[in-house]
């Protein structure tokens, strides 16, 4: 599996992490610097969460084209590696 392709346990541990983070931010027991510290590795973990569902989403728009599999050739190596 190359480095660029999602792995789905590490996309389901971004969730579950971030679901954490969500009650600890609502009980509001946290200082305000723990607090923001919280929602920066929120933030963060949104941002890399919603790049592998981008890249799984081109990725199965590229597997219901007729010529799938030249153009996900393309998309898993566009740098021709």
């Amino acid at each position: 599996m190359s480095k660029k392709q999602a792995n789905p346990q590490q996309f389901e541990q971004m969730i579950a992490e971030l679901e954490s983070i969500v009650q600890q931010l609502e009980q509001g027991d946290l200082s305000l610097d723990d607090a923001l510290a919280q929602f920066e590795r929120g933030i963060a973990l949104t941002r890399a969460s919603q790049q592998q569902l981008q890249a799984a989403e081109q990725k199965v728009q590229i597997l219901l084209q007729p010529n799938a599999q030249e153009q996900l050739t393309a998309f898993d190596n566009p740098a021709g590696e």
